[in-house]
Parts: structure tokens; sequence; C-alpha cells
């Protein structure tokens, strides 16, 4: 397959050149523009995920050889979800390059955080596909340099920060609502919406409910922290 325009601009931003194209390609093509001889960047997300998991675990471990169990898990799920993958797919510009059917462009879909952190995953995959696990450490080691570096300040439990901030001000506990379920039964995408006694408020998705309450309510932390 020769690559695309897009495709090698991407690689560029990337710092990785595929010896195999394709597989970016299906890494970045989205279910809403599949088809059977297309197909989709689900299954490189499953193996994306795992390979992410590794590095991370690795990469914490590395960092404080001191450290127990209970301190390194919240450092390692600061490292590697939805929203810190989709952080890292804004810094590449990974956005510009995925394939969306025209109903989920049209949706806003390049800016997702889902979809980017989902596609970032795959693309993960496809390295690893490509070059190995060298070439798939590599690259996620330099991707998530700074956020391994200040990872103790992303680790702490979102929920529980922001209703110590609501009762350090004498307000009411922190709401979490269900607004929104979209997606098939078998892979529910959740929307939850955050509420404070103030009326402010925040809103995020994931495909689990108990993440998606967690990413708004460090949606809603940044909000009322940047707000002093």
């Amino acid at each position: 397959m020769k690559p695309s325009r897009e495709l090698l601009a991407f690689m560029d931003r990337l710092g990785y050149v595929f010896d195999d194209p394709a597989l970016l390609a299906r890494a970045l093509t989205h279910s809403s523009l599949s088809s059977p001889t297309r197909g989709d960047n689900q299954r490189m997300e499953f193996l994306g995920d795992r390979v992410l998991g590794l590095v991370m675990a690795e990469a914490v471990l590395a960092a404080d050889p001191e450290a127990k169990e209970g301190t390194l898990a919240p450092r390692f799920n600061a490292l590697v979800r939805k929203e810190a993958c989709a952080d890292v797919a804004r810094q590449i510009d990974l956005g510009a390059a995925m394939r969306l059917g025209k109903s989920e462009m049209s949706a806003g879909g390049r800016r997702r955080m889902a979809l980017l952190g989902d596609a970032m995953e795959a693309v993960i995959a496809a390295v690893y596909l490509d070059g190995g696990f060298g070439a798939a450490r590599d690259l996620v080691t330099r991707l998530w340099a700074e956020r391994v570096a200040h990872v103790e300040d992303d680790a702490r439990d979102a929920k529980t920060a922001l209703q110590e901030w609501a009762q350090a001000r004498r307000m009411d506990p922190p709401t979490y609502t269900e607004v929104a379920r979209t997606g098939p039964d078998h892979a529910p995408v959740f929307r939850v919406r955050v509420t404070l006694s103030s009326g402010q408020h925040a809103e995020a998705e994931a495909k689990a409910k108990r993440q998606a309450e967690q990413m708004a309510a460090n949606a809603l932390l940044a909000q009322v922290e940047h707000a002093r």
C-alpha cells in the first residue's frame, strides 16, 4: 500500500515510519467507516491497550524502585486512562488523520475524547505489529515521557479530590447523573454529568460508567481550580 499524503504527514508527527502503512491506515479507521475489506481499529485498540499497559507498568516501576503496589497503582491508572491517551493524541494531531464516517465526522468525532483515546491505542498496536515490542516501547516512552515525569500530580482519585474540595467549602457532596447512553448493548458508552451545589458542572463519556464519573470529576476539578 502506498501511503497517502495524510498518512505520511501523520507518520512524521508520530515519529515512526511504517514498513506496512496499511496497519496505520486501519488503526486510524473508526467503525463508522468500516467495511468488510477495510476493517476498523477496534481489535487493534484492544491490543494497543495491553501494550500501553505493559510499557507503563515498566515505567512506573523504574521511576520509583521503592514504591509499594498501593502507590504504583494510581500512578499506572493515571498514565493509561482514556483521557491520557486522548491528550497524547491531541499532541500529535491524531484527529486530523482519523478516518470517520459522515455521521461521526459531522458530530465532531475528530475532537471526541473517547475516539481519540481509542485511536491512540490502536496506533500503538499498529507500531507493535509493524516493528515489534521494542518499537512500540520506544514510541510510548517518548510520547508519554512528560506524563511519566509528573504522574504524581495526576494520580489522585478525582472523585475523592472533588468531594474533599466541596467539603472544604462547606458544600454538599457532588452528585453524578447518567445523562446519556449510546452504542450497542454489548459496548455502551456512558455520558455522566457531575454537579456541585453551586451549580457548577462538567460532563464526560467513557465505556465504563465509573470511568466516566472519574473523568467528569477530573474535568470539574480543573474547571474550579482554574477559576480560583
